[in-house]
């Protein structure tokens, strides 16, 4: 085989010692050699265990095995069944053979022997077969070696092997069958079969119709359910692999054994609430099955949605909620990582779903003297949680309850009413009586006292999502105040304003860790202005109405020190008050703020800002939903990988805050992408009409002393024609610009300043090059036709040429034999003996037709001589009845032919 040659040259590639490798060669060679061919049945056993040693314990060992090894070892296997020493000896070696040594000090690429074994065994077909063919057997050894080469086989090569196990017989039934083994061999075919379905629909397919719903909730129940080992663990990644992505198996599940069985795993046991690494990473593994579930199944799936309603509605009646509030928001002693994955359970469970909605705003947590709605309490984990990633779990809660919910919306907004103690006085822990709304202003009027806006821009997330999309919130929102933080400063502010003056604030105060703290906190503000600004002309002029508000944020997109993002949000901003901007009041419309922007920012600078947030990390990296990896025995090996999931926010190299990617979701990037292109219209727009009731009256154009009526207005007809023209110009001038502007970014800034010459020589150019690209494509065209044509005459010359050569060899065979039979005959002429005929045997053969041929002459005058003799009888009877005498008739007749007869046999 070229595969096992390759694997002898890797022995001497690796290990670099030839003498060495050719022992260890010589060694394996020759303990196979007494396995096949030796006599006692002993001996060849003892053959085995020292083969199993050296494979066990030498890299070498392996690659020498796996060279020549193989064939010998699956004859044992399907030839001496009866031997269960031999066949357990055998199945331990390859178990050996495709284990992994670890080495303490090896180098990062050496060659992995027991991965190339693997490699070199699964392209086998026959041999998988034979070894499902072993499970069948009753010693419990053979079973269990037999189902470790197949997992060691599925973790190396998964397709083959899935492939492999597809077209055997029964192959999938006989692993089914070993669920109900002894315990050892059970979980070892738990974990084959967990390699086994990942990302394989038709074995998802057999495996659930071989019952496995009813095997693997046995399983987990004899286990112990959550409190369970590594087992329950194993049982839900089976579990999760046959309804990732399928909903024909949610379907059935649903419908035979249902979700309560799901569900009660997630049932705290007991007093104490311990959570041990085992039974966190069970509660995580059976989150993950929900979560699946109210997924609904692939994308593809016509059925996902009316899949997803439906398995929502049942999980929702069956209490699911209740459990998911114990462990996300009641049990604080519970680790990060499930509070979080239980917080993002409640969010997707209320998504889109009406009664689940209500049923989360209506839900009370608690003991019954100290009870609050259950959104309170998830508010508080936004308020006060120290984990980012508890604050996002939470803060996907409120943005699904929000999304398409105005009822909802309205609820949380009406309670939105300053608290009537002092905002700034209170700490955040007397927030228990306080209603939701007071406790969400509370903590955007937090920030005040302790120098600390991260509290106020989860508290601007959170309004974020109440005022989204919900104009009638927007404006009741609008009209709040809040008190001054001090009675000395003045009348009381209200919110839209206080929230702008966080925002200017942020770029200067540093957060508790002593880093500043606006990398995140000023674009979590600059989203709730934009959505709150968006389609709100009222709240559009009552951020006009603090003259320092335009000058800030006209800073802010200039200001260097600002992150890309915090520039392109700015000027989002900035658009919306022109787009939305109804207000005819002289310095607060739309036409003042777009000239602000034009000569303190530049248009091309303003346009570029867009651009480049557009290719920012944040914008350019959005999903349309966050996706979270399977859990898995790798995924899972250290409660760091768990415990710690903030570590993922600081893997990525950007400038922004790694927590954006969370909050910045597809809805708003899109969101931010269509109002970028209103606002270039809109641009457009403002300069191409003049500027709405402003008078403009010049002292000169006042009636001079002594000049006649008729004299002033043919003068002031000829200024306003003048002006009028001027006008027209600048407009149009204006608009050609704002439009260039608009459609090029700032890919040509050289080019649009311009003058009507340079334009027209750009429509030239561009003209010049869209004829000159057509010809290129012709020309395209053209030597696409010439390159086939020139494939056909090749491929025509290459069967002419094949047709010749088989003619030219015809000829070579004719000339060889002409030659031959050339040689023949100058032989026979020369008398030579060598090739001569045999003339003796040509004579016999002559004589032997010759006689042939006479005999049947012969035979042919009998008949006639036959013929004729019956015809004289009858003549000669005749005769006698006539009365003539026919002896004397007849003699002296055959006479006459003696004579020349005899003369002949005298020849």
């Amino acid at each position: 085989m070229d595969l096992a040659s390759r694997y002898k040259g890797v022995v001497g590639f690796v290990f670099g010692n030839e003498n060495s490798n050719s022992s260890e060669d010589s060694y394996v060679e020759r303990l196979l050699d007494r396995i096949s061919n030796g006599v006692l049945a002993e001996d060849r056993r003892h053959a085995i265990a020292e083969l199993q040693t050296i494979v066990a314990e030498s890299c070498a060992g392996q690659l020498a095995f796996g060279a020549m090894g193989f064939p010998v070892l699956m004859g044992v296997l399907k030839e001496e069944r009866d031997d269960v020493e031999m066949v357990r000896g055998a199945l331990e070696t390859l178990v050996s053979a495709l284990t992994p040594i670890d080495h303490a000090k090896g180098p990062t690429n050496e060659v992995r022997p027991a991965l190339m074994n693997t490699d070199l065994l699964s392209r086998e077909s026959e041999s998988i077969s034979l070894l499902l063919s072993l499970l069948s057997e009753e010693d419990f050894y053979v079973r269990y070696y037999t189902l470790q080469i197949l997992t060691a086989l599925l973790t190396n090569s998964p397709n083959r092997l899935q492939e492999a196990i597809l077209s055997i017989p029964r192959g999938i039934t006989r692993l089914m069958d070993m669920l109900m083994d002894r315990e050892v061999i059970r979980n070892e075919a738990l974990l084959l079969l967990t390699y086994l379905t990942r990302e394989a629909e038709e074995i998802q397919k057999i495996v659930v119709f071989e019952g496995a719903f009813e095997k693997i909730f046995s399983i987990m129940k004899e286990e112990g359910g959550s409190d369970g080992g590594v087992v329950v663990q194993d049982c839900l990644e089976l579990l999760n692999n046959l309804l990732r992505s399928n909903a024909s198996n949610q379907v059935l599940l649903r419908e035979t054994i249902g979700f309560d069985p799901l569900i009660s795993i997630l049932k705290l046991r007991g007093s104490s609430y311990s959570f041990t690494q085992q039974k966190t990473i069970n509660l995580l593994s059976a989150l993950e099955t929900i979560n699946l579930l109210m997924m609904g199944g692939s994308e593809a799936d016509p059925q996902k949605d009316s899949n997803k309603i439906t398995n929502k509605t049942v999980l929702a009646q069956k209490k699911l909620l209740d459990h998911l509030l114990m462990l996300g928001v009641e049990s604080q002693w519970a680790p990060i990582a499930l509070r979080c994955s239980a917080l993002r359970c409640i969010g997707d469970l209320v998504a889109g779903h009406s009664k689940n909605l209500d049923a989360l705003s209506s839900k009370v947590l608690g003991e019954e003297r100290q009870v609050e709605p259950a959104l309170n309490s998830i508010l508080r984990i936004i308020l006060r949680t120290s984990s980012m990633q508890e604050f996002i779990a939470a803060d996907h809660v409120f943005k699904n309850f929000c999304e398409k919910n105005t009822d909802g919306q309205a609820m949380l907004a009406s309670t939105l009413i300053p608290h009537p103690n002092s905002m700034t006085d209170a700490s955040l822990e007397e927030d228990v009586n306080m209603s939701f709304g007071s406790m969400l202003l509370h903590g955007l009027a937090l920030s005040e006292s302790d120098g600390d806006l991260e509290t106020c821009c989860r508290a601007a997330s959170v309004i974020t999502h109440i005022l989204k999309d919900n104009s009638l919130c927007k404006e009741k929102v609008l009209q709040i105040e809040l008190e001054a933080p001090m009675p000395s400063l003045g009348a009381p502010e209200l919110l839209l304003h206080r929230i702008v003056r966080y925002l200017a604030v942020a770029s200067s105060m540093k957060n508790k860790d002593g880093k500043p703290g606006y990398s995140y906190v000023q674009p979590i503000i600059l989203k709730l202005l934009i959505t709150w600004l968006a389609d709100c002309p009222n709240a559009v002029q009552c951020f006009l109405d603090s003259r320092p508000h335009l000058t800030y944020l006209l800073e802010l997109v200039s200001s260097t020190s600002s992150t890309v993002c915090v520039r392109g949000l700015a000027a989002v901003l900035l658009g919306e008050c022109v787009i939305y901007n109804k207000s005819s009041e002289n310095g607060k419309d739309g036409f003042t703020i777009a000239d602000a922007i034009s000569q303190k920012i530049g248009l091309t600078s303003y346009f570029l800002k867009f651009d480049e947030m557009q290719r920012s990390f944040i914008f350019s990296s959005v999903k349309p939903a966050q996706s979270h990896k399977p859990l898995t025995r790798s995924t899972t090996a250290s409660m760091a990988e768990i415990e710690d999931d903030e570590n993922d926010l600081t893997d990525q190299k950007n400038e922004d805050h790694p927590i954006l990617t969370s909050v910045f979701d597809a809805q708003f990037v899109n969101f931010v992408k269509g109002l970028e292109v209103n606002i270039r219209e809109k641009m457009v727009d403002v300069y191409s009409r003049p500027k709405s009731d402003v008078a403009v009256v010049p002292a000169e154009l006042e009636q001079k002393g002594g000049e006649s009526d008729k004299e002033y207005i043919k003068r002031l007809k000829a200024f306003v024609e003048t002006q009028c023209s001027e006008i027209q110009k600048l407009l149009g001038r204006n608009a050609t610009l704002a439009e260039d502007l608009a459609r090029t970014g700032h890919s040509h800034p050289e080019l649009m300043a311009g003058s009507g010459s340079d334009r027209v020589q750009i429509e030239t150019l561009r003209r010049d090059l869209q004829e000159a690209s057509q010809r290129v494509e012709m020309l395209k065209a053209e030597k696409a036709k010439i390159e086939s044509e020139a494939l056909m005459y090749q491929n025509l010359a290459g069967k002419l040429e094949s047709d010749l050569k088989s003619l030219s060899d015809a000829y070579n065979s004719l000339e060889q034999t002409n030659i031959h039979l050339e040689k023949e005959a100058k032989t026979l002429k020369s008398g030579g003996t060598s090739t001569s005929p045999d003339i003796e045997a040509i004579k016999a053969e002559a004589r032997e037709e010759a006689q042939k041929e006479s005999e049947a002459e012969l035979n042919d005058l009998l008949v006639c001589l036959g013929q004729e003799q019956s015809k004289v009888e009858k003549l000669s009877a005749r005769l006698s009845e006539l009365g003539e005498d026919v002896d004397k008739l007849l003699e002296g007749i055959g006479d006459d032919m003696a004579l020349p007869e005899d003369e002949d046999e005298e020849d």
